[in-house]
């Protein structure tokens, strides 16, 4: 059945077949996941690698990154709405059903790892005060909805949708209030991407991310907030470009995506400046008095490598590329070192994660090693899957890209 009449006027979009087995592939992995997800729920995390040593694992990592790259929802929005940066306007649909997709992908995967979902609610009715924990689950709820209120008014905006009178003077007043979500997303998001980092910091018992701090706040709730941020823009700017290169359309106009890259190459030279001076910190002053040694913190499968690569070949190698106008304007240099930004996050987060857990921290405990199972993957990829089939439905149906029909060749 054609669906030319749900398509925005003035676009182009593939045939609805091929639309079909795009979807009919991406649900293949749905279901997949779905499998998992009812074999885990059935049987519980025995069927996981998670374990006594590993209560974090493949999950946790996969919902920090997902959380740091979605930065790029609040911080856009801050800088489109509240610092009236104009040419992020044509960037800032995608940048908001990516957040959508990152926090409510993020929230999937918790309900999987608490292992009993039905007991979700015991988070807000009976919270732990003293833990950074709680102030994390009610910011990511309340920026999950500050997000849904944001997707709202893009739903709205299609082209059947608009007809409904109604609906279209709702779209209209939605965006008048938007600069007013968009500061509170920022509040909100900013305190829980640094309470997660700060959680890492206050673990006196796990040397390899206890960190001293500035007043009550250990380094790493600062450090969190910037990787975030540094990350964030240019994770929006590769997901644009990768929807180009699928489609093969031109969409973004290049000079909004070089400008996100500059904006997150100068906060990933401020990041990676306190980042390294934390390091250097932890490893001869906060290490040493805890009683332990720099080599001690790595062993065979958890080596130093992963450290220097997230400084060095993820860290100071696309700063240095993203700050470089000559490099930033070139695209495949961009897109290059976007990814390692990427990259390095994903790291900093795998090693807070894992490696904080594999490390023996008393006399009689050796190094541990956590391998996830089929489990694990395969509902981290259905929420993957999730995410692409949202944007392939927003893609052709909705006006995601503000820009589009105006830089089709004639």
């Amino acid at each position: 059945m054609p669906d030319t009449q749900f398509i925005p006027e003035g676009v182009r979009r593939c045939p609805f077949s091929q639309f079909l087995i795009w979807i009919g592939f991406l649900g293949l992995i749905l279901l997949w996941g779905l499998i998992a997800a009812a074999l885990i729920w059935y049987k519980g995390l025995w069927v996981t690698g998670l374990d006594n040593y590993f209560g974090f694992g493949l999950w946790i990592v996969f919902d920090l990154a997902v959380i740091a790259l979605g930065a790029g929802a609040f911080f856009t929005g801050f800088l489109t709405y509240i610092l009236r940066i104009d040419q992020l306007k044509n960037i800032i649909n995608l940048a908001v059903v990516i957040g959508f997709l990152c926090y409510s992908g993020a929230m999937i995967i918790l309900a999987l790892d608490i292992g009993q979902p039905l007991r979700a609610w015991f988070g807000y009715w009976h919270p732990n005060v003293h833990s950074m924990l709680t102030e994390v689950i009610f910011c990511i709820t309340c920026y999950l909805i500050i997000l849904s209120i944001e997707f709202v008014p893009l739903i709205l905006e299609n082209r059947q949708l608009k007809k409904i009178s109604l609906l279209d003077h709702l779209a209209h007043n939605f965006h008048i209030y938007m600069p007013l979500f968009a500061g509170v997303g920022t509040f909100l998001s900013f305190f829980h991407q640094g309470s997660l980092g700060g959680m890492y910091g206050v673990l006196f018992g796990r040397p390899f991310v206890f960190r001293d701090g500035f007043f009550i706040w250990p380094w790493t709730f600062f450090l969190f907030i910037l990787s975030a941020i540094a990350s964030g823009p240019v994770f929006t700017m590769l997901i644009a470009a990768l929807i180009e290169k699928i489609t093969g359309r031109k969409l973004v106009d290049f000079r909004v995506k070089a400008l996100m890259g500059k904006i997150s190459g100068f906060l990933l030279c401020i990041y990676l400046f306190f980042k390294i001076l934390d390091t250097w910190a932890w490893a001869t002053g906060t290490l040493p008095k805890m009683g332990f040694s720099f080599d001690e913190m790595f062993n065979r499968h958890y080596g130093q490598g992963l450290l220097w690569a997230e400084l060095g070949l993820c860290g100071l190698l696309p700063a240095l590329m993203l700050i470089i106008p000559k490099v930033r304007n070139t695209p495949g240099l961009l897109y290059s070192a976007a990814i390692l930004t990427c990259i390095g996050v994903i790291i900093n987060r795998f090693v807070f994660t894992v490696q904080a857990l594999a490390i023996p921290v008393m006399p009689f405990d050796q190094w541990a090693l956590y391998i996830p199972t089929w489990t694990e993957w395969a509902t981290s990829l259905m929420v993957v899957a999730y995410s692409a089939l949202v944007i392939s439905l927003a893609y052709r149906y909705l006006p995601l890209f503000p820009q589009e029909k105006a830089l089709q060749k004639p």
